[in-house]
């Protein structure tokens, strides 16, 4: 019976589904097509700002439908700068509907074996925020590289400086000779400007792109030599060794703080896993814990526990750097 569900409704979504978005997607192409058409048929400052609209022009979803609704919430935005920042190729709306069916499939088949609603909700909760995580994740490694990629596409720039070479050229062979993430996001800050933004313009996109400390730090460094004058080859030396020195030290502080860090996970994974360990070896004693109202009082108080400890840990060993 399950099978002929799933085979009906693959059938239906088939049959209505597609057509749909073939057509959305179709009669939005034809929209863009007659926009270049009408854009490029006079040269005028409107018919200009036209083109550069459709060029910045980034859908939210695939789906028309589904692109209008994420455009009318003030999350998309923030899921797409996310997205931008992970470098991973996905949209706003696919992220969201991975999210829902994480969310949908493990809690229904927890429902399913248990009986229990409450416990297929905090599984479905538990599973539909995992795609966050693993994009929250791909980010912050990210960012890790580009800071540890940092002082040497800066020593980069300050050879060039050296050799007689602009501000702007030396941010071109950056984005040629750095390696990625820092070659591609100092190549777009280089195209941005010779499209004609303004060296401020194009650094503050380059810290919304990448919001990182260091950055910054080299962003203000540039543009205070920018406007009061000096040496920006000194300037920029002394800014990549002092980014060096902050990542010594970050360093430090993590290796100081990974028995802490450790004792973290070690504590909030200990009743998951000692919970799972039982229930193999006497599934009769643990079902109590679902199958009645103390027991489902328990497992939601312990849960609540182990996150508030978790958080306490992780507050400790953090330090802001």
């Amino acid at each position: 019976m399950p099978l002929v569900f799933v085979l009906v409704f693959v059938g239906v979504f088939v049959i209505i589904a597609l057509p749909i978005i073939a057509t959305g997607s179709a009669r939005k192409a034809r929209q863009v097509q007659a926009s270049l058409d009408s854009a490029l048929a006079t040269d005028t400052p409107s018919s200009r700002d036209q083109i550069l609209n459709l060029r910045k022009d980034s859908a939210l979803s695939s789906i028309p439908w589904l692109n209008t609704k994420l455009l009318r919430i003030q999350l998309a935005p923030y899921l797409h700068n996310l997205l931008s920042q992970a470098n991973v190729k996905w949209s706003a709306g696919r992220l969201m509907v991975v999210s829902v069916a994480c969310f949908i499939i493990p809690g229904y088949a927890v429902y399913a074996y248990f009986g229990n609603a409450l416990i297929g909700l905090g599984v479905g909760v538990a599973c539909g925020f995992m795609p966050f995580g693993w994009i929250i994740f791909m980010r912050n490694r990210r960012f890790d590289k580009f800071q540890e990629g940092l002082p040497e596409a800066l020593d980069l720039m300050v050879n060039a400086l050296r050799a007689g070479h602009s501000l702007i050229a030396s941010m071109g062979l950056v984005a040629r000779e750095a390696a990625d993430p820092v070659g591609g996001e100092f190549r777009i800050c280089f195209e941005e400007q010779n499209y004609g933004l303004e060296m401020k313009t194009a650094m503050d996109n380059l810290l919304v792109r990448i919001p990182l400390q260091d950055l910054k730090i080299t962003a203000t460094a540039i543009m205070i030599q920018k406007e009061t004058g000096g040496n920006l080859a000194e300037v920029l030396d002394k800014t990549s060794h002092v980014i060096r020195d902050r990542f010594r030290l970050k360093r430090q502080v993590q290796v100081h703080t990974a028995q802490g860090r450790m004792t973290g996970w070690i504590l909030s994974m200990l009743p998951v896993v000692l919970g799972f360990l039982l229930y193999l070896v006497n599934p009769q004693m643990m079902s109590i814990l679902w199958h009645k109202d103390i027991g489902i009082k328990l497992i939601w108080t312990a849960a609540g526990m182990t996150v508030f400890g978790g958080l306490v840990i992780r507050h400790i060993v953090n330090l802001d750097m």
